[in-house]
């Protein structure tokens, strides 16, 4: 297992890295690496929100429970599921490798990040969608917009930052 991990991790680092030649004066490697992983998973998120929105929920209502969730709010938890650990996968071991805290600290910090994401991201997708009326794909897109400059700045700064030498 240890293998396959080093492996992808080398594979996803070689393709990232193979493409930073043109931005290296315009951006760090860390950030580049953020931007790119983050897009990739950004996208798997957005993909699979679509699906889940239109084949898994049909456009319709989810019951759980006595919980009745929106077909866009049952397809944005959905999504979540997946995203949130392929996301802690690349900010860990691909865009922050050299943060020295502990795994357990990164994933707690991780989780409180991605918990107030997961509320940005359900607030403006009722606002967008049930108060404005937008199509939930287009309405999840510009979320995920917004929430991205939160979601970096606190990674970079709190979440992931590199432990001091003291």
């Amino acid at each position: 297992m240890k293998h396959l991990h080093h492996a992808l991790r080398q594979l996803i680092l070689s393709g990232i890295d193979f493409f930073y030649s043109p931005f290296k004066k315009l951006l760090p490697l860390q950030t580049f690496r953020y931007a790119a992983s983050g897009g990739v998973n950004t996208l798997f998120d957005i993909c699979l929100f679509s699906v889940s929105y239109n084949f898994i929920f049909k456009k319709h209502n989810a019951a759980i429970g006595h919980i009745i969730l929106s077909p866009h709010i049952a397809s944005l938890f959905f999504a979540f599921c997946f995203s949130l650990p392929s996301g802690f996968y690349l900010n860990r071991y691909i865009v922050f490798q050299q943060s020295g805290l502990k795994r357990r600290t990164q994933l707690i910090r991780y989780l409180l990040v991605v918990l107030i994401c997961v509320v940005f991201n359900y607030i403006l997708m009722k606002f967008f969608v049930d108060y404005l009326g937008w199509y939930p794909t287009p309405a999840k897109i510009l979320t995920t917009v917004l929430v991205i400059v939160f979601s970096y700045t606190s990674q970079t700064y709190f979440f992931f930052r590199i432990k001091s030498q003291e």
